[in-house]
């Protein structure tokens, strides 16, 4: 490609100098603060940048957002040898070519994801240090494709954010870039604060509950909650296996969609990956297609259709433009038990976590709690220190897993035999009865919330715990803000492995009318744009 150009421009100037003309080649602009991976790809491709320069404009982003200027406090730790392994993947693109569109690329990983480089904490001050044995299974992956691990991304400790708005004792309070005064949602809002200021391409974040998609909704951005079993857990600080996933986070549903390529893969260490095999991609922007929508048949769940009057106006108007598309909209009312679901999630995931994290604790380092018990009793006897603040909200939480049911008693039994089989039936047979595509809805019914709301009062019913017990895919695209200039956005979910259909709708609702907005803290920087 760069012989090509070099051979065009070369002709083109010679053929301009004979008509006395200015030379017919139009320069191509590489603007950072909308290029997705494809874009940076075709700079490295054209010798206009390299990982190297890629990464060190990353680091300066920190520098001046997350360490200075607005302080946003969405990462927990910068990988100190990220610009020595950019280096080192520029050389051997150099040598031998691309591993493939993730080769030099920065990656941020949620802090729950095992490096065996740097430290795994939760977010928790009782894993400080904590450097596991390898990496995750992805984690692997991202690396084997020849991204750079860039950073360690905050979260809600522990990945829930039940009591949390992006806080955790060990990485304190991240902000929304969007509005200072508002959190990046849980459990992953350290990694939707990063993307929304362009830290990197991509982040990884966790989904038990939402904790995915509720950071993508806060902080504007694309995101994909994937069919559980497409992508590996293994390595990952569970919350509550019957329902977490891992996911990748970026700035456009081509990003995500070239990402969640390069991670699929069974993976003995976790047996849900089995039912991925012959069913997983490799490459899913094969299936981004602009005119997806049409004919397409989509299910607007109406009991979640907002209730914030900014998020109704950007409902109506995505409504609008999915039609205009081409795409029929029915609407869905769900019966009363599925609205009343969250019960069921509730008596399974304290437990869950209880037997769960005691089986991660037990593969670290000796001086480390092994067992749920033991993180209690390290938060009744916590003293501060500089870099170590309290997290009362969630340190109760450990007392109510603690009491949770155990896995073989009898009503958890129950309620994971029957209730994810029955819940997903039902959204089996709206689909077929309904010759649906995917169910749509926006991804919570308000924008990001304010710092001091109060967790004591009820919040609005939220829909995202259906893909979590069903374990349905749900890919997550900007769809416009709010008049205080909150972002919304629009949640495509479908049937277990949909994920190819759910990244064609979601790209041409993307490319239909783009609606991601850069937010106001994170202004560009010197240096940003590249024209070649």
């Amino acid at each position: 490609m760069r012989l090509l150009r070099s051979t065009l421009l070369a002709f083109a100037l010679g053929h301009a100098a004979l008509l006395g003309s200015a030379p017919a080649i139009r320069a191509a602009t590489l603007d950072l603060g909308s290029a997705t991976i494809a874009d940076l790809n075709a700079a490295f491709a054209a010798g206009a940048l390299t990982s190297e320069k890629l990464v060190s404009l990353s680091l300066a982003r920190i520098a001046a957002y997350d360490d200075a200027g607005p302080a946003l406090n969405a990462l927990i730790l910068v990988n100190p040898a990220a610009l020595s392994e950019a280096r080192a993947l520029d050389a051997e693109r150099k040598a031998k070519g691309p591993r493939g569109p993730l080769h030099g690329i920065p990656v941020i990983l949620k802090d729950n994801h095992d490096t065996f480089d740097m430290p795994t904490t939760g977010g928790s001050v009782f894993l400080e240090g904590s450097v596991p044995p390898d990496d995750a299974f992805i984690v692997k992956k991202l690396r084997a494709a020849g991204a750079v691990i860039l950073a360690k991304a905050n979260l809600s400790e522990f990945a829930s954010s039940a009591r949390s708005n992006g806080f955790s004792s060990l990485g304190g309070q991240t902000l929304n870039p969007h509005d200072l005064a508002r959190g990046p949602a849980g459990s992953s809002g350290g990694s939707g604060a990063a993307i929304a200021a362009w830290y990197a391409p991509v982040a990884l974040g966790t989904d038990t509950g939402g904790s995915i998609r509720n950071p993508a909704l806060a902080n504007g951005i694309a995101a994909l909650k994937p069919t559980r079993g497409l992508l590996s857990r293994d390595g990952i600080i569970p919350l509550g296996l019957s329902f977490d996933t891992s996911g990748p986070m970026a700035r456009s549903v081509y990003d995500v969609a070239v990402s969640t390529g390069v991670m699929t893969g069974v993976d003995s260490a976790d047996p849900a990956t089995f039912t991925s095999a012959g069913r997983s991609h490799e490459d899913y922007t094969v299936f981004l297609k602009k005119d997806a929508l049409r004919g397409a048949r989509l299910g607007l769940l109406k009991d979640y259709a907002g209730i914030d009057e900014g998020v109704k106006k950007v409902v109506a108007a995505s409504r609008a433009r999915l039609e205009a598309a081409g795409a029929t909209i029915v609407e869905i009312s769900l019966p009363k038990f599925i609205l009343e679901r969250q019960s069921m999630h509730d008596v399974m995931r304290p437990g869950e976590f209880k037997a769960q994290v005691a089986d991660y604790l037990a593969t670290l380092k000796p001086g480390y709690p092994r067992t749920l018990a033991d993180l209690i009793a390290l938060s009744e006897k916590f003293q501060a220190k500089p870099g170590h603040l309290a997290n009362p909200g969630r340190w109760a939480q450990f007392k109510e897993e603690e009491a949770g049911y155990d896995l073989n008693d009898p009503v958890y039994l129950a309620v994971a035999a029957h209730a994810p089989a029955l819940i997903a039936g039902v959204f089996e047979g709206l689909l077929a009865k309904h010759d649906l595509d995917a169910f749509i809805y926006p991804t919570n019914q308000v924008p990001a919330q304010r710092l001091d709301l109060d967790y004591s009062k009820p919040r609005a019913p939220s829909p995202t715990s259906i893909a979590n017990i069903t374990g349905f895919p749900d890919l997550i695209v900007p769809a416009g803000v709010t008049s205080e200039g909150l972002p919304v956005t629009l949640s495509f979910m479908g049937l277990a492995y949909s994920e190819p259909r759910l990244f064609g709708l979601g790209y041409a609702f993307e490319q239909a009318a783009p609606a991601r907005v850069a937010p106001p803290t994170t202004p560009a920087l010197p240096g940003e744009t590249i024209t070649y």
